[in-house]
């Protein structure tokens, strides 16, 4: 049976990708799936050889046909989103038509609904790309949404169901996946389903305020949950906090990891801190993750 280990955080800059990255480079026989779709990155350090590419639809968008318009203007009138006006093509009729900004359409098909001539279709928006990959660790499958891009919770759900099939396909023993921060729609997508879910926080009070939240969501999941504490060192006390919360909510304590510049220069050099140093944070993450790799 394919283990599937999700990494989140109930906020962004916990550390988590970072994290991820250097579990993907000491694990074998793995998938890795990047569901931080909103804003991914981890491709910045497995750099990935992209193998096939497929346009993702995440919604509708409206469209005039400049033929069929007779310019009454209702479109205009019922669109919440202002995102029509009279600044379309002439026809035989009239001198301008009405025009629907995309960038500004929210898919609703009001104005479709009401128009009287029927001027008005509903079409596929694009907004945005998947990619499956070769990495130095494995296959990954990972995606970018164009800026404002709708609908990264269906993404996200494509994206596992993707890595799934290819990790059957190549008998791989674990999906490893890099979820959104935050307790929103990507997030539930990333985490139903999911073997274990593996929490990464830092010690500071916005910290501890979205580590409670997204405890509260994989528990309402019934996801086992582990906990990892990053820059520990920056504020102990509240890393004694965040340790007496986990405790509290049957939470594992997997380890506790300092602060340490070598992981930003890591980055810099687009690599994980395992393959970047042998150091004191690099064997802390190798000893976590030993204990993620040989749970049921």
């Amino acid at each position: 049976m394919i283990k599937e280990i999700v990494v989140i955080s109930g906020k962004g800059g916990t550390g988590k990708t970072s994290i991820t990255a250097a579990f993907a480079t000491l694990a074998k026989n793995i998938v890795v799936a990047d569901c931080d779709v909103d804003a991914a990155d981890l491709h910045l350090v497995l750099s990935p050889q992209i193998e096939r590419t497929e346009d993702f639809t995440g919604g509708k968008c409206a469209r005039i046909e400049p033929g069929l318009c007779m310019g009454c203007g209702k479109c205009e009138s019922i669109c919440r989103f202002e995102a029509v006006s009279l600044n379309g093509p002439a026809n035989d009729l009239i001198a301008k038509t009405y025009l629907i900004d995309p960038t500004e359409c929210e898919g609703c098909g009001v104005c479709a609904k009401f128009c009287p001539t029927d001027a008005i279709v509903m079409e596929d928006d694009v907004s945005g790309q998947w990619f499956v990959s070769r990495t130095h660790v494995g296959p990954m499958v990972h995606a970018k949404l164009k800026a404002g891009g709708e609908n990264s919770g269906k993404l996200v759900t494509l994206i596992r169901n993707e890595s799934r099939s290819i990790a059957e396909s190549v008998g791989a023993d674990i999906v490893l996946t890099d979820g959104p921060p935050g307790t929103g729609c990507p997030v539930i997508a990333s985490l139903t389903g999911a073997s274990m879910a593996v929490i990464v926080t830092e010690p500071t009070m916005s910290g501890v305020h979205d580590l409670k939240r997204v405890a509260e969501l994989v528990e309402y999941f019934k996801i086992p949950a582990s906990l990892i504490i990053n820059k520990c060192d920056i504020n102990s006390d509240k890393s004694d906090e965040i340790a007496g919360f986990a405790e509290s909510h049957n939470i594992e304590m997997l380890g506790r990891l300092p602060y340490d510049p070598d992981v930003t220069k890591a980055q810099i050099a687009g690599m994980s801190i395992t393959q970047y140093s042998d150091n004191n944070i690099s064997r802390l993450i190798r000893d976590i993750w030993g204990q993620l790799e040989h749970k049921e």
